[in-house]
């Protein structure tokens, strides 16, 4: 019996292992903050971290200098739905003109997916936003998942996977998958700062948006291992 195990194991590759491993934290991560969204009024994690971005007493005025409330505006059009269908239309145009089809349309099915996916979430939660702080941008969809903190982990980490499969050498591959999780990163954080999502909405979409990342890599590295997805020459 332990031989077996260990014989499995040796077959699953690391990388696989870990990807099977985040997207099923974060499946479960989803699934108790989707009871913390559903409650009748807010949590504690919730109304801390938030009132936690405004000054004392004057929920109306965010922390900081001026220039940082443009910086985060700045900052959170990074995962606004414009940007990131420009950003992704761009990429498949260029896999198409190097001759990848089957690259971009794995690009394609992962974004449009996940974004059919954050509606659907948004839907079947039904959460307002927050009012215990004012909204510092103009939003009217639902509250949770956050879309923003979703699109942009499914998003940015596709672009770095793919980016990751074409550059030589460990280090710069690294650091591409760094700079994709820092600006998700990044985009949440600017949700709970403007006041338009509760922190409860931006850790779930990371969740839901790291899972569904996960799951079209493996989907893409299991057709690649089939052959059906191959790298086609230049």
């Amino acid at each position: 019996m332990k031989n077996a195990a260990k014989a499995l194991l040796n077959r699953v590759e690391f990388p696989v292992l870990l990807a099977g491993l985040v997207i099923a934290g974060g499946l479960w991560a989803f699934e108790e903050l989707m009871e913390v969204a559903r409650a009748t009024t807010p949590h504690a994690f919730d109304t801390e971290i938030l009132l936690a971005f405004r000054q004392a007493g004057q929920p109306a005025i965010p922390i900081g200098p001026p220039w940082l409330e443009g910086a985060m505006r700045d900052i959170t059009s990074l995962g606004s739905s414009s940007v990131l269908v420009l950003i992704t239309a761009a990429t498949i145009i260029y896999l198409l003109l190097i001759r990848r089809p089957a690259t971009a349309l794995l690009m394609f099915v992962a974004v449009a997916g996940g974004q059919v996916l954050s509606s659907l979430l948004k839907a079947g939660v039904d959460r307002p936003r927050p009012e215990l702080v004012s909204h510092l941008v103009n939003e009217t969809s639902l509250s949770f998942p956050s879309g923003h903190a979703m699109l942009s982990a499914v998003t940015y980490l596709t672009l770095g996977s793919l980016a990751a499969r074409f550059l030589p050498g460990r280090t710069t591959k690294v650091y591409v998958l760094f700079l994709a999780v820092l600006t998700t990163v990044l985009v949440g954080v600017s949700r709970i700062y403007l006041g338009v999502h509760w922190p409860s909405d931006v850790l779930a979409g990371w969740c839901a948006g790291f899972a569904w990342a996960m799951l079209c890599w493996l989907v893409a590295r299991l057709l690649q291992r089939r052959k059906a997805v191959s790298e086609e020459p230049d």
